[in-house]
């Protein structure tokens, strides 16, 4: 496969581009096309909400976050194979502001796109031999000024030439990629938060991490009641994983409640992170109310009989002072 692509110069605050712009593919292969972003000097964004239209002469395979400069996704990448679209919104801590000058890296992706072209139909090559990719004016990419200004946006298409022919030999790279991919997600860390607005005041904890190879799947949360932790459920087969995405709303209000959070790449790959909430942030759980109960129950029947064996005791010693 060959590829090339130019950029040319415009005036806008951030610029959205494929990269490549321009791609050749045999039939049957796939391509991997990166989208990107450039900002004005002086200028930060935090925000982005795109949605991806692509031709239905190619086949949106999947979409990878593992090296994307945003770290918050309110809406995770999802192909509608049906519309031809692919729709995400995410988030970048602290804002984005550009590439360093002299930085040699491309450290400005948002997602990597994975398009496969069809192959050759019986009875001669299929007609259409392109494929654009685009961005819907619906697009926005936000400042980062606290105010939630939407950026003067300038985009860029890429187009897919499709060849009449195959390849010498089928090339799949995403998937030798994701099958080649032994290494876990990075490590990280759970955060618990409270907060008078969000989500009614309850606890929520929100986490994030990448994968540099094939990027995160999915995430999966359990929440380990401490009265279980030495069944040790989180480790078995039949472990009651939820998959969940960031923020999450614990179930267990009380924080009685070991959090794990596990982190599942394209190959398969695993890393948990686990969280024990302080001592201090637990409340009395219904299961700890419950408890209580049954132990001040035993405990009054306890008082009761050993008052009753003591009353009957004086009683029968008060009858034989009488007697005699």
């Amino acid at each position: 496969m060959l590829y090339f692509f130019a950029i040319p110069f415009t005036s806008h605050a951030a610029l959205l581009y494929f990269d490549p712009g321009e791609a050749n593919v045999f039939r049957g292969d796939t391509v991997s096309i990166a989208l990107r972003i450039d900002v004005d000097e002086g200028e930060c964004i935090n925000t982005i909400d795109a949605v991806i239209h692509y031709d239905d002469s190619v086949r949106a395979v999947d979409v990878t976050r593992g090296n994307s400069i945003f770290s918050l996704w309110v809406e995770d990448p999802k192909i509608d194979e049906e519309a031809h679209v692919i729709r995400f919104a995410a988030g970048i801590p602290g804002g984005y502001c550009g590439r360093i000058q002299g930085d040699p890296s491309l450290t400005n992706e948002v997602v990597t796109l994975v398009f496969r072209s069809p192959g050759l139909s019986i009875g001669g090559g299929d007609k259409k031999k392109n494929a654009r990719i685009w961005l819907d004016e619906s697009s926005q990419v936000l400042l980062n000024d606290g105010l939630g200004t939407v950026a003067p946006l300038t985009t860029q298409e890429s187009h897919i030439t499709l060849s009449d022919t195959p390849g010498s030999a089928p090339v799949d790279n995403w998937t030798s990629k994701v099958q080649s991919d032994s290494d876990e997600p990075s490590d990280f860390d759970i955060t618990l938060v409270r907060d008078d607005v969000a989500f009614n005041n309850k606890y929520f904890i929100t986490f994030n991490t990448q994968d540099k190879q094939t990027g995160i799947d999915h995430y999966e949360v359990m929440e380990e009641p401490f009265s279980e932790f030495y069944t040790f459920k989180w480790g078995r087969a039949d472990a009651p994983w939820i998959i969940a995405q960031s923020p999450y709303i614990l179930k267990d209000q009380t924080l009685n409640s070991t959090i794990r959070v596990k982190a599942i790449d394209k190959s398969g790959n695993q890393r948990i992170a686990t969280l024990v909430p302080d001592i201090a942030q637990r409340g009395i759980s219904h299961n700890t109310i419950i408890t209580y109960f049954i132990v001040a129950g035993i405990s009054i029947l306890f008082i009761l009989l050993i008052w009753y064996i003591l009353f009957q005791r004086k009683k029968r010693l008060l009858e034989t002072i009488n007697e005699e």
